[in-house]
C-alpha cells in the first residue's frame, strides 16, 4: 500500500478541522525537522512519507483536532526572540505578554537606571518573561551590557522545573524562587513585572483554555484578586523611583489604574497590545 504524499498528509489533516498551518507544523514536528522549515514541505509536496512519520502526524493531528494547544504538543513556543519549552505544567505565553517586556526594556534603557538594576518576575511559569528581559540584556542592541539580577518566582514547583530548563537552554542566569508572590522574596528592586492570573473564575472562555493549568488563569470572581494582593504589598518590595508593571485583562485597565492609584503609585499609565487594547497597566513608587 502506497504512502501519502506530503500534500495528501497534510490536507488529511485539514479535513479534520485543523488550520493548515497547524497541520504543517505538525507534520515538520513528526518528520523531526524544525519550525522554519515549512518550505521544505512545499518542495517535496509529491514525496511519500514514511510510515512512522504518517502514523505520528495521525495521532497528532488528533491531539489539536480535540483542542490540545499546538505548542503543548509540539513541546515549544516562540516568545520575544527565544524558543521556549513549554508543556502543561505552565501557561503557553502569549504575543500579548510581549508587550509587558518590551516595555520593561523601555524603562530599562533610562540614562538615569541604577546599575544593575534589580528586577522581579512574579509569576514566571515558563520563564518567558525573565529570560526574555534577560536575553535582551545580554544581546539586544541598545542593551547589550547592562547587567541586572533578575529573580523570578512561582508559586508552583513544576512551573519553576519548566522555567528552570528554558533558563538552562538560553544559557541564562535567572534566580528562581518557589513563592506565591512575595511570600519568600527580600530585598528591593527597580523593576517588578508580572502576568499573574487576572481571568474571573466564572467566565465561560475558560472551557477553550482547559488544557493549562487552571492556578495560572482565575483570580476570584472579577480576576482581580491577585492584582490587588500585588499592587498592595509591591511597594514594602521597590526601590525608590521603581517600578510596576502588570498584565491584565482586556477590559480591566481602568480598574488596575485606580488600584495603583489608591495604592499610592506615582505616573499610572497603560500599554497597548498590537490589537489596540490596554493590556498592561503600571506606574512607578514616589522617591
Amino acid at each position: 500500500m502506497n504512502q501519502p504524499t506530503v500534500a495528501q498528509a497534510l490536507a488529511a489533516a485539514q479535513t479534520l478541522g485543523l488550520e493548515r498551518l497547524d497541520a504543517q507544523l505538525l507534520l515538520l514536528h513528526a518528520l523531526g525537522k524544525p519550525a522554519d522549515a515549512r518550505a521544505w514541505l512545499l518542495a517535496h509536496d509529491t514525496d511519500e512519507l514514511p510510515e512512522d512519520a504518517t502514523l505520528c502526524l495521525r495521532a497528532l493531528s488528533l491531539r489539536r483536532a480535540s483542542g490540545e494547544p499546538l505548542a503543548y504538543i509540539v513541546g515549544s513556543t516562540a516568545f520575544f526572540g527565544l524558543t521556549l519549552q513549554v508543556d502543561s505544567r505552565v501557561l503557553i505565553p502569549r504575543p500579548d505578554t510581549e508587550t509587558l517586556v518590551q516595555w520593561s526594556l523601555d524603562l530599562l534603557q533610562a540614562r538615569s537606571l541604577p546599575l544593575p538594576p534589580d528586577i522581579l518576575d512574579l509569576g514566571t511559569g515558563s520563564g518567558a518573561i525573565a529570560l526574555a528581559i534577560a536575553h535582551s540584556l545580554a544581546h539586544g542592541p541598545q542593551l547589550t551590557g547592562r547587567q541586572a539580577r533578575i529573580v523570578a518566582v512561582d508559586a508552583s514547583a513544576d512551573a519553576l522545573s519548566v522555567a528552570r530548563e528554558n533558563a538552562r537552554l538560553a544559557g541564562l542566569d535567572v534566580q528562581l524562587i518557589l513563592s506565591r508572590w512575595f511570600d519568600k522574596v527580600s530585598g528591593h528592586y527597580f523593576l517588578i513585572v508580572g502576568n499573574p492570573p487576572y481571568i474571573a473564575g466564572t467566565d465561560p472562555h475558560l472551557a477553550a483554555l482547559r488544557h493549562e493549568p487552571r492556578m495560572a488563569l482565575t483570580s476570584g470572581t472579577d480576576g482581580l484578586d491577585d492584582i490587588r494582593q500585588i499592587t498592595r504589598q509591591a511597594p514594602d518590595y521597590l526601590q525608590s523611583g521603581g517600578w510596576l508593571l502588570l498584565e491584565h485583562g482586556y477590559d480591566q485597565a481602568f480598574e488596575v489604574r485606580r488600584l495603583l492609584a489608591q495604592r499610592g503609585f506615582a505616573r499610572i499609565q497603560s500599554r497597548r497590545d498590537l490589537a489596540g487594547i490596554e493590556r498592561c497597566s503600571g506606574g512607578q513608587w514616589p522617591d
